[in-house]
């Protein structure tokens, strides 16, 4: 049997973790659940359901509460134990290395947030020392949190950049000036935990998929825009890398071919010089330089918020040429949108960063632009929405990035042993 989130369970002993897995995800989605309809749910039997549960309850994962009366075939009303999945039991710190900031937070495991700290990091200062610094962050988060270390299962970091998730190395972060930083190591030798590294976009997009807007949603493409453009892709509540952790770059597709901007990356006419943070702030500050006295001008000019806070500002003001500007960017968004719907084809997109934060501004034409660029009627049959965590998204998808590898997918010692 295979339920609509794509897990399929198996009675066969060897693949136990994989049963495991499909119960903690059921779990995950349902605040309750009874062992019947778990076995409905995962094609596992009852047995072997009874056998995992057991195994979950003693470890202080699982709770029984109540029961649920389900009708049985004859009509009448059989009590059935309820099953809840206990997001104290465990814990998981995450961790966002953004362009100048660094953002920890320790979570559950339904990734609620107990706390979030933030660390800026000057882009000149050394990889070793922005990480001993992010590892102390990490301390200190753990420490205001409370929580027993015991009960912490690791730590997931979403870094800029491409990224190799299996060696934990930061291969290239043109937007970090970051080359083969061995961030994984670094930080487990600091931290004593077991830390696992991915892209940020790649995160951002699996805690969508886990916790968010996501849910039950068969292919997840989530796109996030500000100092750099990119995009993590999800099927079935796995991430999709690709041959060499390089899917999802989308920011560096070429969208204009001949004398276009030169980008970060070493080739020029990139997604990203056309609808980044830096890339629509230099416009902007063009445009007020050829009207000093206009409202773009004076917003830029005025304190409070960030330069782009404040072009947004100057756009929903009803500065003319701040919208049309914005409208431009918007548009190319949309045909990278369309370029993504036309090979993926997923069901969902869900965006953040500017993208988000502009949502009123750039998203009405960068959905209207996608679905009229998308092949046949590819593009009528996605939907576009704004990221569920908002400015968080980046730590919590490296929550999820930790729980998915260190508790969802949790190994069988059996196997390990055989193995």
């Amino acid at each position: 049997m295979t339920d609509r989130w794509g897990f399929v369970g198996s009675n066969i002993s060897q693949v136990k973790s994989h049963n495991v897995r499909a119960l903690l995800s059921m779990l995950r989605q349902r605040e309750y659940a009874s062992r019947a309809h778990l076995a409905e749910l995962t094609g596992l039997s009852t047995t072997t359901i009874s056998n995992l549960v057991a195994e979950l309850l003693e470890q202080g994962i699982v709770v029984e509460e109540g029961v649920i009366k389900s009708p049985s075939r004859r009509g009448a009303g059989r009590p059935r134990t309820s099953l809840r999945l206990v997001p104290e039991a465990r814990y998981a710190v995450g961790m966002h290395i953004g362009v100048g900031q660094i953002r920890v937070a320790v979570a559950d495991l339904r990734a609620n947030l107990l706390n979030c700290l933030s660390l800026d990091h000057p882009p000149e200062r050394p990889a070793a020392e922005v990480l001993h610094d992010a590892g102390a962050l990490v301390e200190e988060a753990l420490t205001r949190s409370g929580v027993d270390r015991e009960k912490v299962v690791g730590v997931g970091v979403g870094a800029s950049g491409l990224v190799n998730p299996h060696t934990g190395v930061n291969v290239m972060a043109p937007n970090l000036g970051w080359h083969d930083v061995p961030i994984r190591d670094l930080l487990a030798g600091q931290l004593g935990l077991p830390v696992c590294v991915d892209n940020n976009a790649r995160t951002m997009a699996l805690g969508e998929a886990l916790f968010g807007e996501g849910q039950g949603v068969r292919a997840l493409a989530f796109v996030y825009a500000r100092i750099g453009v990119g995009a993590g892709l999800v099927v079935d509540e796995r991430l999709y890398r690709g041959s060499a952790a390089g899917a999802g770059e989308i920011g560096h597709a070429t969208i204009v071919p001949d004398g276009g901007e030169l980008c970060r990356c070493g080739n020029s006419g990139c997604l990203e010089t056309l609808v980044s943070e830096p890339a629509i702030v230099r416009l902007a500050t063009e445009l007020a330089a050829g009207e000093p006295g206009g409202l773009l001008a004076a917003h830029l000019a005025g304190d409070g918020g960030t330069p782009m806070e404040r072009i947004f500002h100057a756009a929903r003001a009803g500065d003319a040429a701040t919208r049309a500007m914005l409208e431009e960017r918007a548009c190319y968004m949309g045909i990278a949108l369309a370029n993504l719907v036309n090979i993926l084809n997923p069901d969902l997109i869900v965006v953040g960063g500017i993208l988000a934060q502009g949502e009123d501004l750039l998203l009405p034409t960068v959905e209207r632009v996608m679905r009229q660029r998308a092949f046949a009627n590819l593009g009528a049959q996605v939907q576009i929405r704004t990221t569920s965590f908002g400015p968080q998204a980046g730590v919590v998808g490296a929550v999820a990035l930790a729980l998915d590898n260190f508790f969802y997918q949790q190994p069988d010692p059996a196997a390990e042993v055989m193995a």
